[in-house]
């Protein structure tokens, strides 16, 4: 199974691509949708809907998860989130398995083991589940590939390291 992971924003929206084979995980890519603020709103949306079709497009990913929005003190922050994840759904709408999120607290346990770790630690395992050579970068690209991953094992079970199989990137 192919998952793909979008860490929504409207500055920079990450993504990450997972193959699943039975508990063993492989990262098939990672990257982030930037955009600009000088542009208005609906440029920066429609720029994001492009760039989310075509990585769909390439990977042929069999479902996409978002990371859940933590809604924190900054409304504004909040509803630009909203948006962007608006727009990655109705990207994934063609696909035979619907989206769906994760909580940050989903992610955090699947990734580590434990509810209350902290970034590094999802960064660092998500380095070791999928046998990458360092964290990967930037940290959106990490959250998307730690939501896949968070996918991954909610559908398959208990997962071992890529680099078990002699695997990675």
């Amino acid at each position: 199974m192919i998952v793909m992971g979008f860490d929504p924003g409207t500055a920079s929206t990450g993504w990450g691509v997972v193959e699943q084979d039975g508990n063993r995980l492989r990262a098939l890519g990672h990257g982030c949708i930037v955009t600009s603020p000088e542009e208005p709103t609906g440029v920066r949306l429609r720029r994001i809907y492009e760039q989310a079709r075509a990585l769909i497009a390439r990977f042929r990913p069999d479902v996409v998860v978002l990371e859940e929005l933590f809604v924190n003190a900054n409304v504004k922050t909040a509803l630009g989130v909203g948006q962007a994840k608006g727009i990655l759904y109705l990207a994934a709408c063609d696909l035979p398995q619907p989206t769906c999120e994760y909580s940050p607290l989903q992610v955090k346990r699947a990734v580590t083991g434990y509810g209350r770790a902290t970034k590094l630690q999802v960064q660092e395992m998500t380095k070791v589940l999928l046998g990458l050579p360092r964290i990967p970068q930037p940290d959106h690209a990490a959250d998307a590939l730690a939501v896949a991953i968070t996918h991954a094992h909610h559908n398959g079970g208990g997962l071992r390291p890529a680099a078990a199989k002699g695997g990675g990137r």
